[in-house]
């Protein structure tokens, strides 16, 4: 019976990291979906824009205020689970608090954990405030409906209690506080317990202890449902991120074809590409659902923090428009997610009837962008909603011809006039003689 717990131990370890495995090959096969694209280029630029953006948070803290705070919940949630180590090792094997024998190591770096403990859950407090109470217009957007704006909230209440239950299994260690090393916040704790029996200390402590780990890993698997998920994507999502100039737009090479066949006078239209050619027509212009997108985006989809930065610097959102950055990427995910299920159910992918554009997202919404790339440049982890729209928008104007009457007034005007005004190349001057 002595070894129990820990077997319990060992088979909740298993479990959780068992289950979170099995929801990340769901979510690499999901974004696989995808088109290939070519990300191999200038690795070093990569590597350095991962650092800064990822790593370094060099994006967040434009916004001060909110910068700082993630920043501390950031840096103190990834050094305070190095203790998660420790744990496990005491867990599995038995004994207790297995790194102390380390002892002036063990005491700054536990001493270092305590005071980022308090300063994330100060961090996260205000978090909560600035999002229930003060109720920051980007929180409460029209797509925040129930999961969104709840999920943001379970998020807050779980660092709340981790970080809680962290003090309180340290402020009530007799063993630890009797080290006096490393106590540096949960010796102002202890005397809270002061009251309580000593014998019933360690059943509180071992309460805390166990709460604690249960708790990280119910988070873990909780993150794949969660728009959190950016806490692992952020890494590769801006490590492949574009290096092109924003709203750069890909040129397919069967039209530029096209275009200088039209322009050679001397050009065979029916001659056969050569075997080496990358000209082939697409099966589809543009994206009307998600397996038209290319992986990349997919992955942008699920990086999507859902913070609305995009959203509230979106010119067309400002003004009253329908289009919100935020809204295309969760709706792309939404989708994705949903074809992912149609496969888990089927084997393979069956029509359902449904696709992105129209069932999710909007023609309004796409023709209401204005292409100013602010949210490519406000968003903190290299999301690119505008790629999303454009590839749309293609499909609308390539495949179905569906472009609003403005553009086929401009795109007529350009193939007659070689403008985009209604007017003749000949009284194109005619202007300057009033």
């Amino acid at each position: 019976m002595t070894y129990l717990p820990n077997i319990i131990f060992a088979i909740l370890l298993i479990l959780g990291i068992g289950y979170f495995t099995k929801n990340v090959k769901k979510l690499i096969r999901n974004i696989k979906l995808g088109q290939d694209v070519d990300v191999s280029d200038n690795k070093s630029q990569r590597l350095k824009n991962m650092m800064m953006i990822a790593f370094g948070q060099s994006k967040m803290v434009r916004r001060p205020v909110a910068g700082v705070l993630h920043a501390i919940v950031y840096v103190g949630f990834i050094v305070i689970n190095i203790e998660v180590l420790e744990i496990i090792i005491d867990g599995v094997l038995g004994t207790h608090r297995a790194f102390s024998g380390i002892v002036n190591v063990y005491g700054i770096l536990i001493g270092v954990f305590e005071i980022l403990a308090v300063l994330v859950l100060v961090s996260v407090i205000v978090f909560w405030i600035r999002r229930n109470i003060i109720k920051l217009a980007r929180f409460w957007k029209s797509e925040m409906t129930s999961w969104p704006k709840n999920d943001a909230n379970y998020i807050l209440y779980f660092e709340m209690v981790l970080m809680t239950l962290f003090l309180v299994m340290n402020a009530t260690d007799i063993t630890f506080q009797n080290m006096n090393n490393g106590n540096l916040i949960s010796q102002y704790i202890a005397p809270w317990f002061s009251t309580i029996p000593e014998n019933t200390l360690p059943i509180i402590e071992r309460s805390a202890w166990w709460l604690h780990i249960i708790g990280i890993l119910i988070f873990l698997n909780y993150l794949y449902f969660s728009k959190h998920l950016h806490i692992l994507l952020a890494f590769p999502n801006t490590y492949y991120g574009s290096l092109k100039p924003k709203g750069q737009f890909n040129n397919l090479d069967s039209v530029t074809n096209e275009v200088k066949l039209m322009m050679d006078p001397n050009a065979d239209p029916f001659a056969a590409p050569a075997e080496d050619s990358e000209s082939e027509e697409p099966a589809k212009f543009g994206a009307s659902d998600v397996q038209d997108l290319s992986w990349l985006q997919l992955l942008n989809a699920y990086t999507c923090t859902e913070c609305g930065r995009c959203t509230s610097s979106c010119p067309a959102n400002l003004t009253g428009k329908k289009l919100s950055p935020r809204k295309i990427m969760m709706d792309t995910r939404d989708r994705l997610e949903e074809v992912g299920k149609n496969i888990d159910s089927n084997g393979e992918f069956k029509d359902d009837g449904k696709q992105l554009l129209g069932d999710y997202i909007s023609h309004e919404e796409l023709w209401a962008c204005t292409t100013c790339n602010a949210c490519v440049e406000e968003c903190p982890v290299s999301i690119d909603p505008l790629s999303i729209i454009l590839d749309m928008r293609r499909y609308l104007v390539m495949e179905q011809s569906a472009a609003p009457t403005e553009l086929n007034n401009m795109m007529s005007n350009i193939e007659n006039n070689g403008a985009p005004w209604p007017y003749n190349q000949m009284d194109r001057l005619n202007w300057k003689e009033d």
